[in-house]
């Protein structure tokens, strides 16, 4: 059995990680990854609480929040397809330029 603070430590790592991805990228897709990173970082975290209470309320969280997750995916990659469609680039300084 693996301890806890093994868990939270990858946790805190991928956290970090996502975190120093939307600070430093300036793609639109590799900022929303790096969310995507950050929110399973959490939902990490959660489910290594709900194991060491036996609760299965962290379980039932995080599955809600992964499907909350995939539908914000979608309209995400929406919103970067027609902004990249319309203005052939997805690079996050250029978005201000929305305005025709």
């Amino acid at each position: 059995m693996i301890p806890i603070p093994h868990y939270l430590t990858v946790s805190a790592i991928l956290f970090t990680t996502g975190a120093i991805g939307v600070l430093m990228r300036r793609n639109g897709l590799i900022m929303l990854m790096s969310i995507e990173r950050m929110r399973s970082a959490v939902n990490l975290s959660f489910v290594a609480y709900a194991r060491l209470h036996n609760d299965l309320g962290g379980h039932v969280f995080v599955f809600l929040s992964i499907t909350v997750a995939a539908a914000e995916a979608a309209v995400g990659l929406a919103i970067l397809l027609t902004i990249f469609r319309s203005r052939n680039t997805v690079d996050v300084d250029h978005l201000h330029l929305l305005q025709r």
